[in-house]
């Protein structure tokens, strides 16, 4: 890819693939090393595996995104939604459909009504025992964004839900002001 000053994804000259192409080349990768390890160790390797990855990466594009953006840690609910929906469109394009609502001064609820990784493992007949790695994937946002958060699953589309829903609330915010710095 070509030099540019902006961190954000996308071409750089018109002989260069978009954003989106390169999520669609990253899903089908994903697919193909999730389906790998299953075949040759088993189901819940892949799943262990998967979210560990999962968590290490979501940390480091949230640590990422809060740097370019000049988040500091400890977001309000506000910001941290505002932020989880920055950080998800970043990661997935139009792949994973989600909102995020406060829901009080401290509170909010992100509701995903499509994921494309469901659809591609029910397509390929692998969706069960599938576990969803969503839960790891926020731990590793709120990591990266340098902000305590309880975060609850109630209700997730991989075991019947129409919806993939969390009830968040942000944890006692810290007096340091320093902008966020890459997680390892």
């Amino acid at each position: 890819m070509t030099n540019s000053s902006s961190r954000t994804p996308g071409p750089a000259s018109p002989d260069e693939p978009s954003a989106d192409l390169l999520r669609q080349f990253w899903w089908l990768h994903d697919a193909r090393w999730y389906q790998g390890v299953a075949q040759r160790f088993g189901q819940d390797a892949a799943n262990e595996v998967n979210a560990e990855a999962m968590r290490f990466v979501a940390r480091r594009i949230a640590s990422a995104y809060a740097r370019e953006q000049g988040l500091r840690p400890g977001l309000s609910a506000a910001e941290a939604a505002a932020a989880l929906t920055g950080i998800s469109r970043l990661m997935t394009g139009d792949a994973v459909e989600a909102v995020n609502k406060v829901t009080g001064e401290e509170s909010w609820e992100t509701v995903v009504t499509r994921n494309f990784a469901l659809e591609m493992l029910a397509r390929a007949g692998t969706l069960e025992g599938y576990d969803c790695p969503c839960p790891q994937m926020r731990e590793g946002w709120f990591e990266g964004l340098r902000t305590e958060v309880v975060d609850h699953r109630v209700e997730c589309m991989r075991t019947g839900g129409t919806a993939c829903r969390f009830q968040s609330r942000t944890a006692a915010r810290p007096t340091g002001d320093a902008p966020a710095e890459e997680t390892p």
